[in-house]
């Protein structure tokens, strides 16, 4: 199954959200008139990739909303929050235009043999999610400000939330990661001249 993430709030797909297709619409412009994500820095309004083959998280939110870029323009995005995740087989890549060409950087972290990457507090603007999502005790419909998780939405507009979720093969594009803590186990950062980022991308 396809799923689209839908980001964050009146006051304000890394958090991560997952809003199945058919009401993906409703959620994102629910929140994008006034909602801007939460991040105390200023966002480049380049895009990234991130991946992994299978994320656990407690406690989850989603609400819609929009990135403010540092020239002034404005993207529609999903916030999703999430309080505690790890990650198997993380990766992470952005490319970027060069006088050299196309030049990537890719990250990679985790495995499946015990060594995750963990994440607390983690919040993700994105775009577009994709994977195969299993939600324990999930609202849908649920207002942004009452949401479980300690960062909220504002009162009125749409969200989601659920005790537990687990993303299987995902994949997103996002235009800002922010977490409390990250531990990247067995982290590899390299920079690629092919234009290349993660697999798939």
């Amino acid at each position: 199954m396809n799923f689209k993430s839908i980001v964050n709030s009146r006051g304000g797909r890394i958090a991560m959200v997952a809003v199945p297709v058919g009401i993906a619409a409703a959620v994102v412009m629910g929140g994008v008139a006034q909602g801007a994500v939460p991040v105390s820095f200023s966002i480049s309004g380049q895009s990234f990739t991130m991946g992994g083959t299978e994320l656990d998280g407690t406690s989850f939110s989603q609400y819609g909303g929009v990135a403010k870029l540092q020239d002034g323009k404005q993207v529609p995005v999903a916030i999703a929050n999430i309080g505690t995740a790890t990650i198997a087989n993380l990766c992470q890549s952005v490319v970027t235009d060069t006088p050299l060409g196309k030049v990537g950087l890719v990250i990679t972290a985790g495995d499946q043999a015990g060594n995750p990457v963990k994440a607390q507090n983690l919040q993700i603007g994105m775009t577009d999610l994709k994977g195969d999502a299993v939600f324990n005790n999930i609202r849908i419909g649920a207002d942004a400000a009452s949401v479980i998780t300690d960062a909220k939405g504002s009162a009125g507009d749409f969200a989601q939330d659920s005790q537990g979720i687990t993303l299987k093969n995902f994949s997103q594009v996002a235009y800002s990661t922010t977490a409390g803590t990250l531990a990247l186990s067995d982290m590899h950062l390299k920079v690629v001249t092919d234009g290349s980022g993660c697999p798939g991308k």
